[in-house]
């Protein structure tokens, strides 16, 4: 159905079929190119953060620390939040003038930048945001990876008078990787998908320095080009689809080759 709506130009009350018209348009959009690599390094970002940090926070969080019950709490919290949620609050912590951040690095003699109206740093923002907010899911899917591994593994490695790190190294790390390929297949989903923290925070600005595919195709919709954003929906599952099933596959051969 999005497909043949792809090819019209249509209204709330009539549409006319124009074929490939509307996917010709969308590639020529002139914001395109900037939105393909934004959409391409926030992706990649998000997914990498949330793998190390949720990795990370999962070795933490499966350890014999005393408050691990209330520490997985607090890490998952942010899941539960609604994303809009979010992006008003960081919002207004990251004012220039009046927001948190800025005030505590004054603090300490650091002058902060306009975090979300400056085109170097708008992006980036949002993408520590994102991690924030989705990295309690990425650490669940690690502490039940982790607790899964038998503890044969490392009583072994404990035999053979290994540390810590050996326990990590040579059992954690490998045998948690059904955890990390299916953390990096949600995350990259995700990011590649990404649209409501954006449009929250910088809808695709300053300028269009921060916009990525979806917030293109929702401008697009807006203005009423209602086959064109349709389009631009189809391409952007091509797209998603193009990059996630062979990343799958690979993701899936290193599993089998364990």
């Amino acid at each position: 159905m999005a497909f043949y709506f792809a090819l019209t130009r249509w209204t709330l009350f009539d549409s006319t079929f124009v074929g490939l018209d509307n996917f010709r348009d969308f590639l020529a959009e002139q914001n395109l190119r900037i939105g393909f690599q934004n959409t391409f390094i926030y992706a990649v970002l998000t997914s990498g953060l949330k793998v190390v940090l949720g990795m990370a926070l999962g070795v933490l969080l499966t350890s014999k620390l005393r408050l691990r019950g209330f520490l997985r709490s607090v890490v998952f919290f942010p899941v539960l939040v609604s994303t809009v949620a979010v992006g008003i609050t960081f919002s207004a912590l990251l004012r220039p003038d009046t927001g948190l951040v800025n005030k505590v690095l004054g603090v300490v003699g650091i002058s902060g930048p306009d975090w979300l109206g400056d085109a170097t740093t708008a992006l980036l923002s949002v993408a520590l945001v994102d991690v924030w907010k989705g990295v309690g899911l990425a650490t669940v899917i690690y502490i039940a990876g982790i607790l899964s591994i038998p503890q044969d593994y490392y009583q072994a490695v404990a035999v053979d008078g290994g540390t810590g790190w050996h326990r990590f190294r040579h059992v954690t790390l490998p045998l948690s990787w059904p955890a990390t390929s299916s953390v990096i297949i949600l995350s990259f989903i995700g990011g590649l998908r990404s649209f409501d923290l954006i449009w929250t925070m910088t809808r695709g600005g300053p300028g269009f320095t921060s916009d990525v595919i979806a917030s293109i195709i929702y401008k697009q919709y807006q203005a009423g080009f209602f086959g064109l954003s349709t389009a631009g929906n189809v391409l952007l599952f091509v797209v998603v689809a193009v990059i996630i099933v062979p990343l799958n596959h690979y993701l899936g051969k290193r599993q089998v080759a364990l």
